[in-house]
């Protein structure tokens, strides 16, 4: 989360860890974030965690200077203040000084923020342009594409610790030769006592708060405990505490090692760092150990095999295991279809309901009891979650979900708050354990998520679309900002999911509508390693149902998601599409939804179709290849149910 807005000093004096133990990490500043901590009444331990180690004989640098006096270099990117420092250091050892800076005054010189501009302005010079806050890689390439050309130019970049791949990438995608200038490395403190103190307290869990004022903080604290033989306990001890990170680009590396971000001040300022640490970090740390408590004891419960669900025909189907009855539930079976339904939301806006966990139960147990279905569904829908995260979502009347402020370009990801609770979807989590409570025992409980592509596509197109030509245009252009977007939805709805399974759902499935516009090549480069990510990352022994639409040729990708059940829709033969994904996996599927409008004859003709398709193979779950549709008459659906029992089970 991020914190809302700046305090005053006055509101200041009002917050307080309250005792709270903190660990910080922090170099140049040790004794000044030392205090600002116990000025805000929290037990500081605060450990110098790096240093820079510049580059002996640094002859790329020596170079890049005799590039930049020929005028080889068009553009110079400076990173860091002491990058900038450091890199006139190693030139001048060779180069006169008063020569390269002349020279370098009369060439274009970008700065990502104040500590490499101040460093310019000492010796006389002001760059041609500063990147503003939050000074993140995708705030300099923004700056770029709003002010400056570098197609076709060669661009030096002088690089702090690491290399920025991301940065260079997206350099190279706007037509730059990017001619990198290393000018120091990042080291472990000379004296690692206290950093190893510090690591110790949080891998022995006797830490509340974390924070990070620099992403390679967080490199070096891991090589420390790696050292030490902790680093599963360190780990373990980061995802128990509250982890506060001072800006973006922090908090892209504790992502980027799969490790939690609960709180990003507004403006990455170490003072703004501390005072939402203390305004939030004592709610913070209560919710997050709840949500640990609730994962971990239904972990305990989730394959109780003394479950009246647990030996259902759905769940037996869905671990692959021969039933005395084909299973059935519908995709939509609570919608407009129904008049229990339409006199509920005539009452309220949909998203309003889909808030109210008691009416969502309501809705779909009527159905249940109605259709005589083998499972329920929570009635919810795909994109509540985009709300916490930071889309402006509405549901507009007679256009569908609109999403006020798009994702368009790279640097809007940064607007995309990877969810670290799921406190503010704890409407979600009750409807899920209000249905769980007022479903038949015997019933199994299915939650849901959208999958991430389908997600990223509404927010990026801000609603429907028939091309997605936002979607793909950011998917091919800047693939490393892809990652980025898709990695923050991995993170949110692997986090979505398992909370819905603590607050009691059996069974996952995890919605990917619109897919299928993609080709076989894409899904496996830039949606598979994601699927399989979350699904990896789920409860274990949780089942997790795969379904896409819109193009059979994904169906063996499908199953590489790792997902014990794939969903198939109408638009491929249920027994090919077995064929396709391999008999050890289970299947779910595929009556074409509008064969509901049919007449009997047709709807029984074509579910025996299927099911002799499914040849009683253990495995199958009989389901619509897509959702109900509100012309669907309900005795149709009905019908559907008994048919489907009555030819399964002779």
């Amino acid at each position: 989360m991020s914190d809302p807005e700046t305090k005053t000093e006055a509101s200041k004096s009002k917050v307080s860890f309250d005792g709270l133990r903190i660990a910080a990490f922090e170099s140049r500043r040790c004794d000044e974030l030392t205090k600002m901590i116990q000025k805000f009444d929290g037990e500081a331990f605060v450990s110098p965690s790096m240093r820079e180690i510049p580059i002996e004989k640094n002859r790329v640098a020596i170079d890049f200077a005799h590039r930049v006096l020929t005028g080889e270099i068009n553009f110079v990117i400076f990173l860091t203040g002491v990058g900038f420092r450091y890199l006139l250091e190693a030139v001048t050892k060779e180069i006169d000084q008063t020569r390269f800076l002349e020279t370098l005054s009369d060439i274009t010189t970008i700065c990502r923020g104040p500590k490499p501009t101040a460093a310019m302005k000492e010796l006389g010079l002001t760059p041609t342009l500063k990147v503003p806050e939050p000074n993140t890689w995708r705030d300099l390439l923004t700056s770029i594409d709003e002010n400056i050309s570098i197609a076709s130019q060669t661009v030096g970049l002088q690089e702090y610790g690491v290399e920025n791949k991301s940065l260079i990438a997206g350099l190279e995608a706007r037509g730059a030769d990017v001619y990198r200038v290393p000018v120091y490395k990042w080291g472990l403190p000379i004296d690692c006592t206290e950093l190893a103190a510090n690591v110790k307290r949080i891998a022995q869990n006797e830490i509340d708060v974390v924070m990070f004022t620099s992403a390679n903080q967080i490199i070096n604290a891991i090589s420390l405990a790696q050292l030490e033989n902790i680093e599963e306990a360190f780990l373990n001890g980061l995802s128990s505490s509250v982890v506060v990170s001072i800006g973006p680009t922090t908090t892209e590396m504790l992502r980027n090692k799969g490790l939690p971000m609960d709180l990003e001040p507004l403006h990455p300022k170490m003072g703004h760092m501390v005072v939402a640490a203390a305004e939030h970090a004592e709610n913070l740390r209560t919710r997050k150990r709840q949500v640990q408590i609730a994962i971990t004891e239904s972990g305990k419960t989730v394959l109780d095999p003394k479950a009246e669900w647990y030996n259902s025909p759905f769940m037996k189907a869905c671990r692959g295991e021969p039933t005395d009855v084909t299973p059935i539930w519908m995709m939509r079976q609570a919608g407009r279809y129904m008049q229990e339904y339409r006199d509920v939301r005539s009452k309220t806006t949909f998203l309003e309901l889909c808030k109210n966990p008691s009416l969502c139960s309501e809705v779909m147990c009527t159905a249940v009891s109605r259709l005589g279905v083998d499972a329920a569904i929570i009635f919810s829908d795909l994109l509540p979650i985009l709300e916490p995260m930071g889309m402006d979502l509405e549901f507009a009347k007679g256009e569908g979900p609109v999403i006020h402020n798009p994702i368009r370009e790279p640097a809007d990801i940064d607007r995309l708050i990877a969810l670290e609770s799921v406190d503010s979807l704890h409407f979600v989590m009750e409807t899920v354990s209000q249905t769980r409570n007022d479903l038949p025992a015997d019933i199994p409980l299915i939650g849901f998520s959208g999958s991430p592509f389908t997600l990223a596509s509404y927010a990026i197109e801000g609603g429907s679309s028939k091309s997605y030509i936002h979607t793909k245009t950011l998917m091919y252009r800047d693939p490393s900002a892809w990652n980025e977007l898709m990695q923050r939805f991995v993170r949110s709805i692997t986090q979505y999911c398992n909370a819905q399974i603590a607050a009691g759902a059996q069974v996952m499935q995890l919605f990917d509508s619109w897919v299928g516009c993609l080709s076989p090549r894409d899904y496996r480069r830039y949606v598979l390693p994601y699927m399989q990510a979350i699904i990896r990352n789920i409860t274990p022994g949780v089942p997790v149902i795969n379904f896409g639409t819109g193009n059979p040729q994904l169906m063996s990708l499908y199953a590489e998601g790792g997902s014990q059940v794939v969903g198939a829709d109408w638009r491929i033969p249920l027994d090919e599409a077995w064929e396709t994904i391999g008999h050890d996996k289970s299947i779910q599927g595929n009556l074409d939804p509008l064969i509901l409008l049919a007449d009997r004859d047709m709807i029984r003709s074509r579910a025996k179709e299927i099911l002799d398709q499914a040849a009683k193979r253990p495995g199958h779950i009989f389901n619509l290849g897509h959702g109900i549709v509100p012309q669907t008459p309900v005795d149709n659906a009905i019908a559907l149910v008994d048919i489907v029992h009555e030819l399964s089970s002779k």
